[in-house]
């Protein structure tokens, strides 16, 4: 049985993770609120809040076979409307959170056999769209973490993003939460839908059990970054 520590577990990508992960694994789950987890087998909670200057993460003494960072912001505004405390919230969760996470845990990982990161990034990292500066520009660094760790790492640990298109979660909820919304973002996208929990997560499995893949940014956004 593999043991994997997930950031972010509560809601969305991160909890369909536990749910299919925690069926034949040990998982130790983070986030801010439980909301179900301790209704999964084999799976830890712990309450830890990732936007803290220094989170309060738990002692833990297994090794990691995979650590899978989820949290994520939506903040969609025009540049001239962004504050400082925009960029920095961004900045915060998404890529510091994740530069402190990994931090802590390195030492548990380096005791696995064959360990693994997986982050999160956004296909408006490489396909320029309006209002995303802020989120775009700290998932851009995101992206640059993932490969600079991917080479500092190996060949021990693989470190690999998946970078989604728009997602029916509860974070992007404001996005989709009425049937004009939701038609016109399915619209905009090439196989004419909007991304699922489950579609994200089936990438991260894959990137969970790929030895030969690292360093990678994995697209899973309906076409939207190849296709016209």
């Amino acid at each position: 049985m593999k043991h994997y520590l997930i950031v972010g577990a509560s809601s969305g990508i991160g909890f369909e993770l536990a749910k299919k992960l925690s069926a034949s694994n040990q998982i130790t789950a983070l986030s801010r609120s439980e909301k179900g987890l301790t209704t999964l087998p084999n799976t830890t909670y712990y309450s830890v809040d990732i936007s803290e200057e220094n989170p309060i993460y738990p002692v833990l003494d297994a090794p990691i076979d995979g650590l899978i960072y989820c949290p994520g912001t939506i903040n969609l505004k025009p540049f001239r409307s962004l504050r400082a405390e925009d960029y920095s919230n961004e900045w915060n969760i998404n890529f510091l959170g994740a530069v402190k996470t990994i931090k802590h845990f390195l030492p548990r990982l380096q005791q696995a056999e064959n360990p693994n990161i997986v982050l999160f990034s956004t296909v408006a990292v490489q396909t320029g769209m309006a209002f995303h500066a802020s989120i775009a520009a700290a998932k851009g660094a995101v992206e640059g973490l993932t490969r600079s760790l991917a080479a500092e790492f190996a060949p021990k640990i693989r470190v690999n993003a998946v970078a989604p298109s728009l997602t029916n979660t509860p974070l992007a909820d404001k996005l989709i939460n009425a049937e004009a919304k939701l038609k016109s973002a399915e619209e905009r996208h090439p196989l004419k839908k909007i991304g699922q929990p489950d579609d994200i997560a089936n990438a991260v499995l894959y990137l969970l059990n790929a030895s030969w893949v690292t360093g990678q940014i994995i697209s899973v956004d309906g076409g939207m970054s190849a296709l016209r």
